[in-house]
């Protein structure tokens, strides 16, 4: 697959579980992280005071292989659909060098105004930044 943008991800000494690999929850976790990352940085989502919040309505999980503390993951994201008020991402986690794939899943955000919880039309800068996720 291919994923517009990459985002190193360290592990930390407390992802690892009981059997010496990150847990499965903290895959999910990652992938949030990323996508947040994006949404502030990029598409200029405030998360404390903006009108607008994305709610995740959405999220699966594939497992390929294991990694442990302390190796860092290389994210991909990309967006698979984008839709009026929803936007579906798309996400790999791989080795550091990119040479396994570990996980890959998709989220699905619905934005909704922050008071009412109803859906709002993504428009703005944060639509240009969703746009520019897309592949191909």
């Amino acid at each position: 697959m291919t994923y517009v943008h990459w985002e190193i991800v360290p592990t930390r000494w407390k992802d690892n579980d009981v059997y010496g690999h990150v847990n499965n929850v903290v895959h999910y976790a990652v992938m949030d992280t990323v996508i947040n990352n994006w949404l502030i940085g990029k598409g200029g989502l405030d998360i404390h005071e903006g009108g607008v919040i994305g709610l995740c309505v959405e999220s699966h999980c594939n497992y390929h292989a294991s990694v442990s503390y302390p190796e860092k993951l290389s994210v991909g994201l990309r967006v698979g659909h984008l839709g009026r008020s929803s936007v579906r991402y798309e996400i790999g986690l791989h080795r550091e060098d990119r040479s396994e794939l570990i996980a890959q899943g998709h989220f699905v955000h619905v934005f909704v105004d922050r008071r009412t919880r109803r859906p709002v039309e993504v428009t703005g800068e944060l639509r240009d930044a969703l746009t520019a996720l897309m592949a191909g």
